[in-house]
């Protein structure tokens, strides 16, 4: 086959995205989010907060090695993980809720990959220069200055890169001792691995892929349909205002163009690289810079601001025919949006609920099943539990065990290894001990198998009580 008969490649290389600078309310927006998103992320590890003497004093700590999590006051055990799933819930109700009244605003202002890829861009930018400048850059070859150039934006790059790794790793243990131990090379390795795959994911996606984790890796551009619909309010072009286009305003006709000149600002500074007047597209992110852009034009050429703004496209035909759109609280307040609140309210005030009502003790007890029982010589009848004490409190407790029963039923109880039924438990420590519960000869009822007991553990420094129903099995012969 001639090089003329071969087929045409279908494969398109990727055209970098060199959004341009560009000033207004939403961009101001996206910088206070992104200086508060970025400054909780890395100052959060810092935050002390005291716990005692034996646990470090982090406000934030995901204690994997004793597999606990504390949040300031509050403390989660393995056991309580369904406050994690609750809060996972709240996260995903909020953003079903979010986007159905207001489109991608997660994707545009808060996402990780949308904070670091604008904090990259303006480190690009502060090196290379605007928009044409890296243009220029990108497509002349390379030499000195471009080389120059690009190390010192790798570098800065990789620095963030490491500082998002670091701050990472620093929720998982005491971040001084962390840091004092990286620096003196005395870490675990997994603390350096997991910062080497952070800082190269981050260099990675923020300053390369960029729009194309947006694009191909993140499933929510694929989703969010779902969520939308007529009353959503999202960024969108006014096309029945800026149509037809045109730049020549002195021309002949040209009183018959729209407001739009055609000057691609609102393309120039889409970090998507994308055109908001080809209408609504898996690829926006409804970062709104477009609007910024677009209101600065309309402003310098004398026209009405909001050629491209946010509203709703049910709106669409109210303004084509000259009338006025509905109020915003119209589609923000609608059956679904207040659906989607309600759920978050639920659960947000049933984990709230389940967090203040929770036992400061969590026993669990556990019948020793061989055997079942034991006759004794004198005729009496033991069952033996094992029971399992966590104390949740920072120091040290004494635990008072007793048993009960709604029936004549006589019994001692005593546990192994000591003639009290009192037991110490170190502080934020599980103590396995054993009971032994005997019931004297004549005083199990004869006409049944089991009895309901109920074994009581009470914190006799808090009085705080819990119990467990179990039953006593065995019978008179």
């Amino acid at each position: 086959m001639s090089p003329s008969e071969q087929p045409e490649s279908l494969y398109a290389a990727r055209v970098p995205v060199f959004p341009r600078r560009v000033k207004g309310t939403f961009r101001n927006l996206k910088w206070v989010i992104m200086a508060i998103t970025l400054g909780i992320y890395y100052v959060t590890p810092w935050l002390r907060w005291d716990r005692g003497p034996d646990m470090p004093d982090q406000a934030v700590l995901v204690d994997l090695a004793n597999r606990r999590f504390f949040f300031f006051m509050i403390e989660i055990w393995p056991h309580e993980f369904y406050f994690v799933a609750g809060l996972l819930i709240m996260a995903g109700l909020g953003l079903f809720l979010f986007t159905s009244a207001l489109g991608r605003v997660w994707c545009g202002y808060a996402c990780p990959q949308t904070v670091w890829t604008d904090l990259f861009v303006l480190v690009e930018r502060w090196v290379e220069g605007d928009r044409n400048a890296r243009v220029r850059l990108w497509n002349q070859k390379w030499d000195a200055r471009k080389f120059r150039l690009r190390i010192t934006k790798w570098t800065i790059w990789l620095l963030i890169g490491l500082a998002t790794g670091g701050a990472w790793v620093f929720y998982f243990t005491d971040a001084p001792t962390l840091l004092r131990d990286l620096v003196t090379l005395q870490a675990h390795p997994v603390a350096y691995t997991t910062m080497g795959v952070l800082t190269a994911t981050t260099f990675l996606f923020g300053g390369f892929a960029r729009e194309q984790i947006c694009i191909y890796a993140c499933p929510w551009p694929r989703i969010q349909a779902a969520m939308m619909d007529e009353d959503t309010i999202t960024v969108a072009y006014r096309e029945w205002r800026g149509e037809p286009r045109g730049k020549h305003r002195k021309a002949e006709g040209a009183e018959q163009l729209g407001d739009c000149i055609d000057c691609m600002a609102c393309v120039n500074v889409c970090p998507m690289g994308i055109d908001i007047r080809d209408g609504q597209q898996l690829e926006c992110i409804t970062c709104a810079l477009c609007i910024d852009a677009c209101d600065e034009v309309m402003e310098k050429i004398g026209k009405p601001r909001g050629l491209i703004d946010y509203l709703a496209l049910k709106d669409e035909r109210l303004e084509r025919a000259g009338e006025h759109p509905r109020q915003i609280w119209k589609h923000i307040f609608r059956p679904r949006t207040i659906l989607y609140t309600a759920l978050w309210s639920a659960v947000g005030v049933g984990l709230v609920v389940a967090l203040f009502v929770r036992s400061p003790i969590d026993v669990n007890v556990t019948p020793v099943r061989n055997p079942i029982y034991v006759t004794l010589s004198d005729g009496s009848i033991r069952n033996t539990y094992e029971i399992r004490l966590r104390n949740k409190q920072h120091e040290e407790r004494p635990f008072e065990i007793t048993v009960t029963s709604d029936q004549p039923f006589q019994f001692t109880s005593s546990l192994e290894g000591t003639d009290a039924n009192f037991v110490m438990v170190p502080p934020n420590e599980t103590r396995t001990q054993r009971l032994y519960v005997v019931a004297p000869p004549g005083s199990v009822p004869a006409q049944s198998e089991h009895t309901d007991i109920r074994i009581w553990v009470q914190d006799l420094d808090s009085a705080a009580r819990v119990h467990s129903d179990v039953v006593f099995n065995g019978k008179e012969n």
